[in-house]
C-alpha cells in the first residue's frame, strides 16, 4: 500500500509540476507578447513622430526660402523705383535710344524678379482708395465730387511675393 501511496503522490506531484510548468510558459509567452505590444507602440510613436518631424523642416525649409527672397526683394524694390523716376527723367530728355536701353534693362530685372514671385499691385487713378491694400500718405481737395475717396495719385507703388504683400502702395486719395 505504501507502494500505491507513494506513486499517488509522486503522481501528484508531477502533475502539479507540469502544471507549474505550464503556467509559467503561460506567463512568459504572455509577458513576451506584452513586450511585443510595448515596443510595437514604441515604434508607431517614433514613426509618428519622426513624419512629423519630415513635415515641419519641410514647412521650415519652405518658409526660408520664401523669407530669403522677401528680405532681397525688399532690398531690390528701390532700386525699381530708381528705374521708373529715371525712366521719366529720360522721357522729358526725348533720348529714345537711351530710354529704349532703360527699359530693356528694367525690363529684364523685373521680368527676372516677376519668376522668383514678385508682382506688381496694380493701382490706378480713380480706384476706390481700400485700407488692406494701400497706404494713404496724404489727403487732398478732390478736383471733382466723382474723385472723393478715391486714388488721385501713386506715389509708390505696391508689390507681392507671392500672396502676401511685401510693400503696399502709397497713394494720395481726394478728400
Amino acid at each position: 500500500m505504501s507502494k500505491k501511496k507513494d506513486t499517488k503522490e509522486e503522481k501528484d506531484l508531477n502533475d502539479k509540476g507540469i502544471a507549474q510548468e505550464e503556467i509559467q510558459e503561460v506567463s512568459i509567452e504572455e509577458r513576451l507578447k506584452g513586450e511585443v505590444a510595448k515596443e510595437k507602440d514604441k515604434f508607431l510613436r517614433l514613426f509618428a513622430e519622426f513624419e512629423n518631424y519630415k513635415k515641419r523642416t519641410s514647412k521650415e525649409r519652405i518658409e526660408l526660402f520664401t523669407t530669403a527672397n522677401e528680405d532681397l526683394m525688399t532690398v531690390l524694390l528701390p532700386i525699381l523705383d530708381d528705374f521708373d523716376r529715371g525712366l521719366a527723367e529720360i522721357k522729358k530728355v526725348k533720348d529714345k535710344e537711351l530710354l529704349k536701353g532703360m527699359e530693356l534693362i528694367k525690363k529684364k530685372l523685373q521680368n527676372s524678379l516677376n519668376q522668383k514671385g514678385l508682382s506688381l499691385i496694380e493701382v490706378k487713378n480713380g480706384d476706390i482708395f481700400d485700407v488692406e491694400l494701400h497706404e494713404a500718405i496724404t489727403q487732398i481737395p478732390a478736383p471733382s465730387e466723382g474723385l472723393k475717396g478715391k486714388i488721385i495719385d501713386v506715389v509708390e507703388q505696391g508689390y507681392k511675393l507671392g500672396d502676401k504683400v511685401i510693400r503696399y502702395p502709397k497713394v494720395v486719395i481726394g478728400q
